[in-house]
């Protein structure tokens, strides 16, 4: 009998691991197909196979996929987050034409257009930003004045908050502008901007799989104007009407979109107003989600994931209820890191979870203001909220590094 395959489209340095041993501990043999196999370190370290094709072309998939079934009996298809949210309309495609369980495409490529699935979620009523959408400057310039400082800008198709600002006059708008459609940006498909209203107020996002809100996180960002997590607690402290609220306003974007397979991520700010929608991911989030959500409520999402996958009956019962608190390490300068420490210290606190750092001394750092800042996190867990804040604290207070600012033009190295 051939042996059972799950075949990962693409991979990334957070989820990639998790779904390979989730995979591994089904029974499964993880195959990644990956425009660029070297991007994900874990395949080599691991000794992962791993098979170099074109993943935005679907023939070349399909083929492949054709070629690996000769082989293999392929269980199921699924992708990561890296490089987008397409790797997941590619997905749905090839289940589509393999017959197995997947995602709806035409779902999935109406959340990628963030224009398109704001004019979605429009149509359903749901309450969000105001909006515009802008294909060169003098447009971006004539929304900002209509909608109002602040505004926010960001590339109509993306992910990660990379090219998203915080513009709180007239001349960061005209400078983040300028960054965007003067070649420093680099666009997936044409050059478009939302320009959306500041929706001011606590963040939030709900974690959901199928029509399943498995529960929400609250974050707080990094210094501003960019989006850079910093810290996160999940569940959040809210009250049971406020839980209520989002997990009503979820159902009506995932019933707007026509989502409800699968993994669903949700962004709010809560507003004068109430929940407001800034994004519906229709994804797993690329981070620490799915380990926190273990740590508090026993849930392994990447493992019911792949069950749903591969037409096993999943399991979203809570085994337990805790908190975890967490602490992106987000640098606070460009330059060379001369060194970083503490995390051995910070992982042997009782309560501290997981302590993990991305980066070795003599890295380059630059920050760019978005999910590529992150240098590494610190996760805390607790039957209390207030004892999970504090072992979190205690622990992030070990780590500690160095970095040596570039040398300025015209100074000597």
């Amino acid at each position: 009998m051939a042996r059972k395959a799950l075949i990962l489209l693409e991979g990334s340095r957070d989820n990639g691991p998790l779904y390979v041993q989730a995979a591994q501990r089904l029974g499964l043999h993880p195959v990644t197909l990956s425009a660029d196999p070297t991007r994900h370190g874990y395949l080599a370290a691991e000794g992962l196979e791993a098979v170099r094709v074109d993943t935005d072309n679907l023939d070349a998939l399909i083929a492949e996929c054709s070629r690996l079934g000769a082989i293999y009996d392929i269980a199921g298809i699924t992708g990561l987050a890296s490089p987008g949210e397409s790797v997941y309309a590619t997905v749905g495609k090839l289940c589509r034409h393999f017959d197995l369980p997947g995602p709806n495409p035409a779902s999935i490529e109406r959340c990628c257009d963030k224009f398109v699935q704001r004019q979605f979620l429009a149509e359903a009523g749901v309450l969000q930003p105001a909006y515009r959408l802008a294909a060169d400057a003098t447009e971006v310039e004539s929304a900002a004045a209509e909608i109002g400082l602040p505004v926010v800008l960001k590339p109509a198709v993306g992910n990660g908050s990379t090219g998203v600002r915080l513009c709180r006059n007239a001349d960061e708008v005209a400078d983040h502008t300028t960054y965007l459609f003067g070649g420093k940006h680099k666009w997936r498909s044409s050059p478009r901007v939302l320009i959306e209203e500041f929706a001011q107020g606590p963040y939030y996002e709900a974690e959901i799989m199928g029509n399943a809100v498995i529960g929400v996180t609250g974050a707080e960002f990094d210094r501003g104007p960019h989006f850079v997590f910093r810290d996160s607690i999940f569940p959040a402290p809210l009250t049971d009407d406020e839980h209520i609220r989002i997990a009503d306003v979820s159902l009506s974007c995932l019933r707007a979109l026509g989502l409800g397979w699968g993994p669903a991520n949700i962004e709010f700010r809560w507003t004068k107003r109430g929940p407001v929608v800034i994004e519906v991911n229709p994804r797993l989030p690329d981070g620490i989600t799915p380990r926190v959500v273990r740590l508090a409520y026993g849930i392994d999402l990447v493992t019911e994931h792949i069950k749903l996958v591969i037409g096993e009956e999943w399991d979203l019962r809570r085994s337990q209820s805790h908190i975890a608190a967490t602490r992106i390490v987000v640098p606070d300068r460009d330059g060379i890191l001369d060194w970083i420490e503490g995390d051995s210290l910070a992982a042997a606190m009782p309560g501290v979870a997981e302590v993990k750092l991305y980066v070795e001394p003599k890295t380059p750092i630059v920050r760019n203001g978005d999910c590529r800042d992150r240098i590494g996190h610190v996760i805390a867990a607790s039957a209390s909220l207030g004892q999970a804040k504090a072992i979190l604290q205690r622990a992030v207070d070990f780590i500690d590094w160095s970095i040596t600012p570039f040398p300025t033009p015209g100074e000597r190295e």
